[in-house]
This record gives structure tokens, C-alpha cells and sequence, in this order.
């Protein structure tokens, strides 16, 4: 999950909608086992928000699906049927440009489609933030801090779309809710600083329904949990200083470098979800 594009020039439409099509074909594919599966990472803001809205752009999209796995799918070991059905429709562990396999990452066999990366709660003290917890020889996860989190805010969203196959079909899907989503966001800019994850979080606490303070409503239920008060200081840190490596980053990823009015309406945005805090 690194490597990311460094400015929405890097991200294409045509293939965010291949990245919707293949989470709605694994939702036909995993049924049941989608209840203990919850969409996070650049998927989510463009179904948070109303993408249909007038008053800005649409949310430039992702080039990868990331799914999380709930720890419960350890008892009766539930992780085998999740691998199982997904060979059963295509798909099979991706190799890195060495070759070598990587287990937390899947892609269709056939070429088609976008990769999924899987994702999985911290374990205990013991883990490490973005091992990999294997599950079986060819299937694993990444250990995320605060991904516990998504399975307390999540919403459910019908996806209608086409399929990877061209089938036509709905379903419910669990997503990954704005307070959990800002504070994976965050964790996830203090660890690899990418530009994409900081215009990720800005769009979602500017464009959510309510706008920032119907964000902060949601992380407010959240702040007995560690990994919440450490995303919290890095807004604090990041996001609401015009030349803080924040808001420069949601600038440099919208036009390719510093710009005052983005500077200014980050910090503008990020100060109010504080002050609602």
C-alpha cells in the first residue's frame, strides 16, 4: 500500500469505477462473510460523501480495494471460508516485482480488476503496527492500529453497479464510518506521510453531510480508545497551520505544489472539527 501517486493527476475515473465493481463482486462472492468485513481506505470518502454534490469535486478515487477482516473470523478459524471463496471466483495472491508472493494482497487471476488489500486489528501490546499476521501459506493480513474502530463506526451503504463480470447487482456493504475513517487517515499520515492520505482525510471532515462538526460528533464517541487521542494530536500537529506539512500535502496533491486557498481552507476545515471536539 505504498507507491501511491503523489497528485490526483495520478488517479483515473475509469478505474476508481473498476475498484467499485470489484468490491461489489467480492460482496457477491463473500455473502455472508461480508459481516465480518468492513471497506476502509480510498474507497470510503466517495461513499461517504454525496458525490453527485455541486459544491465540489467528486473524490478523486483509489487504485486499490482495502478490506477489513474482523478478529472473529479466528474463531472456528471463519478466515478459510473468506480465502475459499475467493479463489473459487478468480482471485489469487499477488507477487511483488520480485516475484516473491505477497500474501495480505490479492488480485484477480485473469488480470482484471483492482488489488485487495486485506487488513486486520492489532492482536495485543505485542504487535507490530503493518506486519503481516499470516492466516494460511498464501493468505494474511496487515495489522492496523485503530482498525477496531471501523467495526464500532461503520455505515451501511447499498452499492449498485456492474460487477467485474458485467452482472448488474446490489448489495449492503460495510463501511468504514467518518470518525474511525479520520483517525485511520491520520495514523496512516504520521506513518508513511503520503500526500493522497492527507487529502483523503481533508475531504471527508470538508464534504461529509453536516460537514466538520457532524465529523467531530462521530470521533467524539471514539475517544476512549488510544489510537483516537494519537490521530487527534496529529491534526492537532499537522492540519491547522497554513504551512504545516498537512495542509502543504492536501495542496501539493490537488496542483502539484504550495496554494494559499487550499492551505487556508485545510486549516480553516480542521480547525473548525477541533472546536467542535
Amino acid at each position: 500500500m505504498t507507491g501511491k501517486p503523489e497528485s490526483a493527476d495520478g488517479y483515473d475515473p475509469a478505474y476508481t469505477d473498476i475498484a467499485r465493481q470489484t468490491c461489489l463482486y467480492v460482496a457477491t462472492k463473500l455473502g455472508d462473510c461480508m459481516d465480518s468485513a468492513v471497506v476502509v481506505g480510498g474507497l470510503v470518502p466517495g461513499l461517504l460523501t454525496d458525490q453527485d454534490g455541486v459544491e465540489y469535486d467528486p473524490h478523486v478515487g483509489t487504485l486499490d480495494l482495502d478490506l477489513g477482516l474482523a478478529l472473529g473470523l479466528f474463531d472456528n478459524e471463519r478466515y478459510r471460508e473468506i480465502s475459499g471463496r475467493l479463489r473459487g471466483a478468480g482471485f489469487e495472491p499477488d507477487r511483488n516485482e520480485e516475484g516473491n508472493l505477497t500474501r495480505q494482497r490479492w488480485r484477480m487471476s485473469d488480470g482484471s480488476g483492482v488489488k485487495v488489500d486485506f487488513l486486520i486489528p492489532m492482536l495485543g501490546e505485542s504487535s507490530r503496527p503493518g506486519d503481516i499476521q499470516g492466516l494460511e501459506a498464501d493468505f494474511a493480513a496487515i495489522l492496523t492500529p485503530g482498525l477496531d474502530l471501523a467495526f464500532r463506526d461503520y455505515r451501511r451503504i447499498d452499492l449498485f453497479d456492474r460487477t467485474l463480470r458485467s452482472e448488474t447487482a446490489t448489495r449492503s456493504i460495510c463501511v468504514c464510518g467518518p470518525g474511525a475513517f479520520v483517525v485511520l487517515k491520520a495514523l496512516a499520515f504520521e506513518s508513511r506521510g503520503e500526500n493522497k492520505d492527507a487529502y483523503d482525510l481533508y475531504y471527508v471532515v470538508r464534504n461529509l453531510a453536516g460537514g466538520p462538526r457532524e465529523v467531530a460528533a462521530q470521533v467524539s464517541c471514539l475517544t476512549d480508545h488510544a489510537a483516537t487521542r494519537k490521530a487527534l494530536a496529529i491534526v492537532r500537529r499537522d492540519f491547522t497551520g497554513h504551512d504545516e506539512v498537512g495542509a502543504q500535502r492536501v495542496a501539493r496533491f490537488l496542483h502539484g505544489g504550495p496554494d494559499d486557498e487550499t492551505q487556508a481552507d485545510v486549516v480553516g476545515f480542521f480547525s473548525a472539527f477541533l472546536e467542535a471536539l
